[in-house]
C-alpha cells in the first residue's frame, strides 16, 4: 500500500504543486487550507506531515507540538515548510523531524520525504 502524506499549506497553487508531485512519486495525499482539523482529531492518520509555518488562524508550528504530544502521533514524521530559513531552529525546536526551505527543488522534497517514508510501491 502506498504511503499517505498529510499536507497542511494554504496557499492553493503549492498545495496543488505538493500533491501532484506526490501523487506522481507514488505517495497518496490528503491536504487541507488551515490546522484546525488536525488540532480537531478529524483526519485520517498519514506516514508524514508535511506542514507550512504560514498558516492562517493555528500557525504550523503549534500544530507540529500539538503533533509531537499526542499519543498516536509523536512518532509520525513531521516535516515543516517556510520560505524563512531562520524557522528551520524553530521547527527543530517544536518537534519537527526535518526541515524544506521554499522554493524548494522537486529532488530535495522527495530525498527529505524519502528519508522519513519510503514508497513502497515501484514507480
Amino acid at each position: 500500500m502506498e504511503p499517505m502524506i498529510c499536507i497542511i499549506e494554504d496557499d492553493e497553487g503549492i498545495r496543488d504543486i505538493l500533491k501532484f508531485i506526490l501523487k506522481k512519486a507514488g505517495y497518496i495525499t490528503t491536504a487541507y487550507l488551515d490546522g484546525k482539523a488536525i488540532i480537531e482529531d478529524r483526519y485520517k492518520t498519514p506516514d508524514l506531515f508535511l506542514i507550512d509555518k504560514q498558516l492562517p488562524g493555528i500557525d504550523g508550528l503549534t500544530i507540529c507540538k500539538h503533533l509531537k504530544h499526542g499519543s498516536y502521533t509523536r512518532t509520525i514524521p513531521v516535516i515543516m515548510m517556510s520560505a524563512y530559513p531562520d524557522v528551520k531552529q524553530l521547527a527543530i525546536e517544536s518537534g519537527a523531524d526535518d526541515f524544506i526551505e521554499k522554493p524548494f527543488h522537486i529532488e530535495g522534497l522527495l530525498s527529505i520525504i524519502k528519508k522519513h517514508i519510503p514508497v513502497s510501491v515501484a514507480k
